[in-house]
């Protein structure tokens, strides 16, 4: 019995301790994502004024960018930013898988080899973060729109231009289990495998009560643990940005209605 509260101690604390790693990747996570709305500002203001060199002011301080000589150099820099965003995100994901299926054992574990694992898997079934490729054509659009609005960048239609315009990186929009719309969810989790989003005491209740639990989502295999469904750092900006698109087009509906009105007058 003393044996088995011990162990609890120590998982326990192994949680606590993955909690506080998962959070300060998630501040970085939101530094680097600042950087890159100052940096496509940056690069939209330069596209304006056909400028080689700028000097910024955000947040109080001052950012030089007088070496990058072209918009396209601030792009690359967007895009080792963006690169290491998604880094942070899969090591957050594996920490969290981690330390939520964690048992003691006998002999000691090697926690650098089990998150090395699992970064390695989680990198190899994710190759990339949707929402990092959503906040890369968000700068790539701003720049053109400069002096193209309206146009299709190359290599696309105006069917693109629609789809991207709207484009969310999230794959469901309510839980399937307990039906809730994600952007009212207190507690959401996304699954590490097949990346479908849950209410976390909806999910959990579900796996516990099946065996073998597969995603409820129609349709999909993916396979279903407690430590495979986590709160990874990008899924929480991920519903604010859906919330921000439906207060858009609430807004942009109610303006289209009272033109109608105002047309039978």
């Amino acid at each position: 019995m003393a044996s088995a509260s011990s162990s609890d101690g120590v998982a326990g604390r192994i949680r606590n301790a993955s909690l506080v790693l998962v959070s300060d990747n998630t501040s970085t996570i939101a530094d680097i994502r600042k950087a890159v709305t100052m940096m496509k500002n940056i690069a939209v203001q330069l596209e304006k004024e056909n400028q080689t060199e700028k000097v910024a002011s955000y947040s109080g301080l001052r950012f030089s960018v007088s070496p990058i000589k072209s918009v396209k150099d601030i792009e690359n820099s967007v895009a080792e930013l963006l690169d290491l965003c998604g880094e942070c995100a899969h090591r957050s994901s594996a920490i969290q898988s981690v330390a939520n299926g964690y048992q003691p054992g006998e002999q000691l574990t090697d926690f650098k080899m089990l998150l090395d694992d699992e970064f390695r898997k989680l990198k190899a079934t994710t190759s990339s973060v949707p929402q990092n490729d959503h906040l890369m054509r968000q700068f790539r659009e701003a720049v053109w729109n400069v002096h193209h609005a309206g146009e299709p960048m190359p290599g696309e239609d105006e069917e693109d231009i629609v789809m991207t315009s709207t484009q969310c990186p999230l794959l469901n929009m309510t839980c399937p289990v307990s039906g809730k719309p994600l952007t009212e969810l207190a507690e959401p989790v996304r699954s590490v495998e097949c990346r479908h989003v849950y209410d976390k005491a909806a999910i959990m209740h579900y796996i516990a009560n099946n065996q073998n639990a597969k995603c409820p989502i129609a349709g999909c295999r993916g396979r279903l643990q407690n430590n495979k469904v986590v709160c990874d750092p990008m899924l929480k900006y991920e519903i604010e940005e859906m919330r921000s698109m439906n207060k858009q087009t609430n807004r942009t509906e109610v303006i289209e209605d009272f033109t109608d009105l105002v047309d039978e007058d």
